[in-house]
């Protein structure tokens, strides 16, 4: 059935070995190239004793055109542009002319064969095993750079993936935002991006699991962010140093540096976290320590109906959302301070709690106490999981 069927595309086309041994790629084992010599090599053999004529390989292939031959030429190519770029694991794609696969599918319709396989799929298996061969690299398929190789033209494009590292951010000192804003020297994201695009030579892209406002400190336990790098050139980096780097500035701190894979990077970003806060509240009528306690008692368990708040209200959507709050404790400083620890839901706005800017946020702190309440300082004490 196989030398019958290979026969026949024989005395119709002129084919390499390659290019015959990929149409019975799915039968048996090895490279369709050995696949292709020991077909041909068996053909020859019956075609000998019925007295024909051997149909050796031709010097040019009509379907492919020997670009199997390009593949040295390729590998140097492919060392050439990765020159000076750092990575341990690669993946090989290519661009075939659509002519080429156009008359690939017609010879495996006009002889009904249903064993091939592309092209382009051997070609990178080669191309592949070729340049593991000459660098020691090894394929993958989460690799740290893709060769897009377009075989007639010699054209090679490289692809760098981007690296992904997970931390967490305390933020000491009020007056920087968390990303860069104008008439804001530094930020969160610019002290630590400093950092990671000088280590990996690359671009740096910071994402913060959420962020507080830029009058507030985010403490204790830290913020989870993810580091972005485009296109780095270095991937063996001492995440400890560029630690020490980031930690030195005296203004943003990051602890439990690790790289991630992209699927953990979006976990991290989209998970919804509660958050521990501490904040210090103004009532200017006045406040007794009986009255803070009360405040906290009333707000255990509660739900809040927050719609978005005044202050950032071209920014965010318009909306009413409800967010809980599942701890309080009140600690009374003087006539007019409290203390409020808080821990709630993610995304409640905790100044709005206390305000209950003008009627958008209720209950809130006012409500509760009867009285006009501001938060004049608050501070994230904890991000917990």
């Amino acid at each position: 059935m196989i030398i019958e069927k290979t026969e026949k595309v024989l005395e119709n086309h002129e084919l390499c070995n390659h290019c015959l041994g990929r149409l019975f790629a799915k039968l048996g084992k090895g490279t369709n190239e050995d696949r292709g010599k020991a077909i041909r090599f068996v053909l020859n053999m019956e075609r000998s004793a019925r007295g024909l004529a051997p149909i050796d390989e031709p010097e040019k292939c009509e379907l492919c055109g020997n670009v199997f031959e390009r593949i040295p030429f390729l590998v140097e190519r492919m060392i050439e542009i990765s020159k000076g770029v750092e990575f341990d694991t690669f993946l090989v794609g290519s661009r075939f002319p659509e002519e080429i696969r156009e008359k690939e599918h017609s010879v495996w319709e006009e002889f009904g064969i249903e064993t091939a396989e592309p092209i382009n799929r051997e070609f990178n298996r080669e191309l592949g095993k070729a340049f593991g061969l000459a660098t020691g690299k090894e394929t993958s398929r989460n690799p740290d750079v893709v060769f897009i190789v377009e075989p007639y033209s010699g054209k090679v494009e490289l692809q760098i993936n981007p690296v992904y590292v997970y931390g967490r951010y305390r933020k000491l000192v009020r007056g920087i935002p968390q990303t860069p804003l104008p008439d804001f020297e530094d930020s969160v994201a610019s002290i630590i991006c400093k950092a990671f695009s000088k280590a990996f030579e690359g671009k740096c892209i910071f994402k913060g699991a959420g962020r507080e406002d830029v009058d507030v400190r985010m403490l204790g336990n830290g913020r989870p962010f993810i580091v972005e790098v485009k296109r780095p050139k270095r991937r063996k980096v001492d995440l400890e140093k560029i630690a020490e780097e980031i930690n030195s500035s005296g203004k943003v701190e990051v602890l439990n540096l690790r790289f991630v894979s992209p699927k953990e990077a979006e976990e991290v970003l989209t998970k919804n976290h509660r958050k521990e806060y501490l904040a210090l509240v103004f009532v200017e009528e006045g406040v007794t320590p009986e009255e803070a306690e009360e405040v906290a008692r009333k707000l255990r368990g509660l739900e809040i109906h927050q719609r978005t708040p005044w202050r950032v209200r071209k920014a965010r959507a318009d909306k009413v959302r409800v967010r809980k709050v599942y701890e309080a404790e009140a600690k009374w400083l003087d006539e007019k301070h409290f203390e409020l620890r808080l821990v709630t839901d993610g995304g409640l706005y905790i100044k709005e709690l206390v305000s209950g800017d003008r009627g958008r946020t209720r209950p809130s702190v006012s409500d509760l106490l009867g009285k006009k309440a501001w938060c004049e300082r608050l501070d994230v004490l904890n991000i917990l999981d």
